[in-house]
């Protein structure tokens, strides 16, 4: 995570440079398949960890990391509700319009990046 109050890492995020770093970011935030999962379930509203876990079939563990990462990465927040926590996404159309740009940009490709050699799915074994 970059350190956004030191002064010489916060220059980086100025100009073209600075916004490739903060997509480039972002990107990597959202890179895995299990935290892309939550952030399309917490556009349906909010969630505790249980019932998250019980919709995408993931260990508590897995999500409660998943939702560490996105939180620190400013995508969702919680708020107490009793002993669990409740979790939200902080910007939800923002996180909408992103999932429908890349839905858009994946249909115009044809899908050609789960075939990347580099970063494409990879056949199982």
């Amino acid at each position: 995570m970059m350190d956004l109050g030191s002064t010489s890492r916060a220059s980086e995020l100025t100009g073209e440079r600075g916004a490739a770093i903060a997509a480039a970011c972002l990107f990597r935030g959202m890179g895995d398949p299990s935290r892309v999962a939550i952030l399309r379930h917490l556009l349906l509203g909010e969630h505790n960890v249980n019932e998250l876990t019980s919709h995408l079939g993931l260990a508590q563990s897995t999500v409660s990391k998943h939702l560490a990462c996105l939180r620190d990465c400013g995508l969702v927040a919680s708020r107490p509700a009793g002993r669990a926590s409740v979790f939200s996404l902080t910007h939800p159309e923002p996180v909408l319009k992103v999932f429908a740009a890349a839905e858009e940009l994946l249909a115009a490709t044809g899908n050609a990046v789960v075939l990347c050699p580099i970063y494409g799915e990879r056949p199982s074994r």
